[in-house]
């Protein structure tokens, strides 16, 4: 049974992430962040669609932040800076089928609160 309702939730989750990638594309003047969160940790990186590269990226495991409200907003602080350093500072945000509270919503209003223009 349990299974089950681990496989629904994933299968609606991609069926979100494709409804949204139809929509969200990254270039290399304004790329795409994606965002991906597990239990423990969060990971995102600015893609260029374009071209097919990651242009920046930023590991919530190694740099020691874990998956909550918090260390979203430290992870958004870190990533900001990495974009600037890049001459970034517009970037299309990609919520990677996940809905849009908690920790994907933290991580979005900390770049927000660092001067990314999403």
């Amino acid at each position: 049974m349990r299974a089950n309702i681990l496989k629904r939730k994933l299968n609606l989750r991609v069926k979100r992430k494709k409804r949204v990638r139809a929509d969200v594309n990254g270039t290399a003047e304004r790329p795409r962040v994606s965002i991906f969160k597990s239990n423990r940790y969060i990971y995102v990186q600015a893609i260029d669609d374009v071209k097919s590269t990651t242009l920046a990226s930023a590991n919530g495991s190694k740099l020691g932040f874990k998956a909550s409200k918090e260390g979203a907003k430290e992870l958004a602080k870190v990533f900001a800076q990495t974009l600037k350093d890049k001459n970034l500072d517009k970037v299309v945000f990609d919520r990677n089928g996940y809905l849009y509270h908690g920790v994907v919503a933290a991580f979005a209003d900390g770049l927000r609160e660092n001067g990314i223009t999403l």
